[in-house]
């Protein structure tokens, strides 16, 4: 299903059915179909919508406006025009920020939220250069989902990357502009969302990989907030979804159910 706001097209691919509603958000460079398994083990009945958003959408041109709010005010409106509320959002790195973001704006329509390696901290000045520089180093065009799988590490979460790429010109491309991912995460650096963080009234789940890039001192404020549950998934890195799908999905049902797991 397309959905578009201000001549800007998201995707969403709706589960459908009548059960509570969660919506699933990618991080940088990500794309909707990288939660199918975690998607396969959440409880049967729940409306799952996970979104292709803004610059991941393949063969949509590049959004003039890149900034957090952007993002966020697409998954609200996401929300408004599928009839989702009121909704758990469920995000990965920058989805989870955005989720956080959304959140945060519009309380009325979110009644929760999970954060998946994703924090309100601000980023460092060096991390768009070394995003770009991880972005020029991918060998495109991949030959096939084998080879891609291979160069993203293998595993669930290469395999989970290579799926993301689209068919064209003879070989395996990014769905996304190249520097469209890099101004996309610029906008973080140095701009905290404590603000947003702390106005949140709900309860909240972080989900951290035993792996991951989280630091210590970002969860620890951030467990300091009330209502705020930590659960770390072993054998997992910052892909938490992908190299562990059913541990992911069992934090999330437990949440949803109220029953947090102890952290």
């Amino acid at each position: 299903m397309q959905v578009v706001r201000d001549g800007v097209r998201v995707d969403c691919h709706d589960s459908g059915g009548d059960g509570p509603a969660i919506v699933l958000l990618h991080g940088l460079a990500g794309h909707a179909g990288e939660f199918a398994e975690l998607r396969r083990c959440l409880p049967a009945g729940l409306r799952c919508v996970a979104v292709d958003q803004r610059a991941h959408v393949p063969g949509q041109p590049v959004p003039a406006d890149l900034s957090r709010a952007a993002y966020a005010e697409d998954v609200v409106f996401v929300i408004e025009e599928l009839g989702l509320a009121p909704a758990v959002l469920v995000g990965q790195s920058l989805g989870g920020h955005t989720a956080m973001l959304a959140a945060a704006a519009r309380p009325d329509l979110v009644r929760g939220l999970v954060m998946i390696e994703a924090g309100p901290e601000a980023d460092g000045p060096e991390l768009p250069a070394e995003i770009g520089g991880w972005l020029d180093s991918w060998p495109v065009p991949f030959a096939s989902r084998e080879q891609a799988a291979e160069f993203f590490g293998g595993g669930p979460v290469g395999a989970g990357w290579a799926a993301g790429l689209v068919e064209r010109d003879g070989g395996l491309w990014p769905r996304f502009a190249r520097d469209a991912m890099v101004d996309s995460i610029a906008t973080l650096v140095g701009a905290p969302a404590w603000p947003a963080w702390d106005s949140l009234t709900g309860p909240v789940l972080v989900v951290r990989g035993e792996r991951g890039i989280m630091t210590d001192a970002e969860v620890a404020r951030m467990t300091q907030r009330p209502h705020t549950t930590l659960v770390t998934v072993l054998d997992a890195g910052h892909d938490v979804h992908l190299d562990q799908p059913a541990a992911t999905a069992t934090a999330i049902s437990a949440y949803l159910d109220g029953q947090a797991p102890a952290a």
